[in-house]
């Protein structure tokens, strides 16, 4: 089983603007069924881990509709409403504990570090992610969340052209830490 965080980036290095928002991503030309599309992807997960801003934008981009069937954490310290009939998971423990649970939830699958970059940073961290695969759109936003706020060094190990999308898949190869 793999780790994954897989996501979209604008090409100066974020994922969302600074209000959270993905709304330069939709109006962006990609297939979903293309090379290292989302759709082959998502049917090799089991389970997902997000922070609450992607869990809130989803939330409100669905119109409060659950759109994953896969066991979802959603790390946050705050109390946040979940949807009915959904496997949504609230925690604020550490990435080592949940991450076990995730690959048991997971049955033979893999796990799926949806958003943010810091989260995605924290099992980074911890030794817990094994790919990044990063959807860079045609476009810079000037600041917002970034894709990675931390210092990793990675192995490319893929690299394909979906549509408008320069799609790269890499191995995390260390953190990058100095002893």
């Amino acid at each position: 089983m793999t780790t994954h965080f897989f996501t979209a980036s604008s090409l100066d290095g974020f994922i969302a603007t600074d209000e959270h928002s993905l709304d330069w991503l939709l109006t962006q030309d990609v297939d979903p069924d293309g090379p290292m599309g989302y759709n082959a992807f998502e049917k090799n997960i089991g389970a997902l881990a997000m922070g609450s801003s992607t869990y809130e934008w989803v939330m409100r981009h669905e119109n409060g509709r659950w759109v994953y069937t896969q066991p979802t954490w959603v790390f946050t310290h705050r109390e946040l409403a979940r949807p009915e009939d959904a496997d949504v998971r609230l925690t604020h423990d550490v990435v080592q504990r949940v991450h076990a649970e995730m690959l048991e939830a997971a049955n033979g699958k893999d796990i799926w570090i949806v958003g943010g970059g810091d989260l995605a940073g924290q099992f980074a961290d911890a030794g817990l992610l094994d790919e990044i695969w990063v959807q860079y759109a045609p476009v810079t936003l000037g600041s917002g969340a970034p894709l990675l706020p931390r210092r990793l060094d990675l192995e490319l190990l893929e690299v394909a052209r979906n549509r408008k999308f320069l799609c790269g898949r890499y191995a995390v190869v260390s953190t990058g830490a100095t002893a």
